[in-house]
């Protein structure tokens, strides 16, 4: 390959997919904001009526954790970096590490997403896609094995 030359572009960040012509974010191919807006309000309503997971969020309204989530998984997806703008780095583990995060509050979270998820017209992939980074993800946050 000559210095005139370009590789072809390669998926460097989480989410984007490559083609011959485009570079699309996942966040753009399962539908942008309006996708992760039903995921994550869907998710909050199991959250509401659970009595484990809701006490873990401190404000009684919980439409500022609904945006939270829906501006982290936005950016993280290839979306707006609102995210980080506003709360700098995600910072995960730190941010969980006040909470009690058991096998049993990872499980009823991972319950509620995928009732939240299978409300979603996703394609198999997309679908997938999501399901095993939200899997990973509250598998990594499981900071004690109390009850």
């Amino acid at each position: 390959m000559t210095e005139q030359q370009t590789p072809p572009a390669t998926a460097s960040e989480p989410g984007t997919e490559t083609s011959e012509e485009t570079t699309t974010s996942f966040y753009e191919q399962v539908g942008g904001r309006a996708t992760f807006e039903k995921l994550v309000t869907e998710f909050y309503k199991g959250v509401a009526d659970d009595p484990v997971l809701k006490p873990m969020y401190p404000e009684a309204d919980l439409g500022p954790a609904t945006e939270r989530l829906t501006q982290f998984l936005e950016q993280y997806w290839g979306g707006p970096g609102t995210y980080s703008e506003r709360r700098g780095h995600p910072r995960l583990r730190m941010r969980h590490v006040a909470f009690k995060v058991n096998p049993d509050a990872r499980d009823r979270w991972l319950a509620h997403m995928r009732a939240a998820l299978d409300t979603l017209d996703l394609s198999p992939l997309h679908e997938a896609t999501l399901w095993d980074y939200l899997q990973r993800a509250a598998h990594s946050l499981v900071n004690t094995f109390e009850e």
